[in-house]
Order: structure tokens, then sequence, then C-alpha cells
């Protein structure tokens, strides 16, 4: 008999979700058993439920509905635009955060000569991102900022 700790657990495919033996008929009750789940040795469980992940993998199922890690699938090219996207907005932001008060001293005529530099590595770099092309996400080069 397992102790406590030892407990015999089950794991279903379908939703690559555990269940405790000694819950099953709360399970079922619930309507969330998956009667195709499999009984596991505590040794499984505690591999795949109670471990993290080995890096670049995540938990999947063997054709015969046991635990198994598979290779976390890679995000879609639609994602990896969107976030060079959001990447781009930040970015600009930032410029545009330095740029101001740059620009307010040159508009006051109050600038030194280290200021209209900036402003003007400031622009460039700003509108270097703003022209990256994101379509080519992950694989971008991103201006570098000014010193």
């Amino acid at each position: 008999m397992n102790s406590v700790n030892e407990e015999t657990y089950y794991f279903g495919q379908r939703k690559l979700a555990w269940f405790a033996a000694s819950m099953k008929k709360d399970y079922i009750e619930a309507g969330s058993w998956d009667d195709k789940a499999k009984a596991v040795p505590y040794s499984v469980y505690r591999e795949f439920a109670l471990s993290e992940a080995p890096l670049g993998k995540m938990l999947g199922s063997t054709d015969d509905g046991y635990p198994t890690w598979i290779d976390i699938p890679p995000r879609p090219k639609k994602e990896l635009i969107a976030d060079a996207e959001g990447e781009k907005r930040r970015l600009m932001q930032g410029a545009t955060d330095v740029i101001i008060p740059l620009q307010d001293a040159v508009d006051l005529e109050m600038a030194t000569e280290d200021e209209i530099t900036q402003l003007r590595n400031w622009k460039l770099y700003r509108l270097n991102v703003y022209r990256t092309d994101t379509s080519n996400a992950p694989d971008i080069d991103w201006p570098k900022k000014p010193e």
C-alpha cells in the first residue's frame, strides 16, 4: 500500500490533467473525470506533475495516453510580429520621452551644442525604429540607442 504521500494518480490525456484516485468519485460526480485516464505510479506523477518541465519542453501524452515531455511548439508568426510591434511602440515612446525636453530646449533657444546633437541623434534613432520591419520577427536587428 502506498503511503499518504504516494497516493495513486491517474493521468487524463484529453486535458493533460491529473486525478487523485481517492477522489475519483468526486471527479465523476463533478463531470470532470476522464474515462480514458490511465493509472500511473507515484514516481511518474512526481516526475511529471510535481517537477518543472525540462527547458524547452511541456507536458504532453504518448499515443497510448501516458504523460511525456514534448517540445514546446514554436509561437505563431502572427504572435511574434505582434510582440515586435509592441516592442517598437515601447522603443519609440522611450525615444520620445528623451526628445521632448531636448526639443523644448531648442524651441526656447536655450539648448547647448550637446543637447542639439543629442536631439538629432535621438530623432534619428526614433525614425530608424519607426522604419524597422517587424515582419521578420523574431529576427529583428533593432537600432542602437544613442549614447
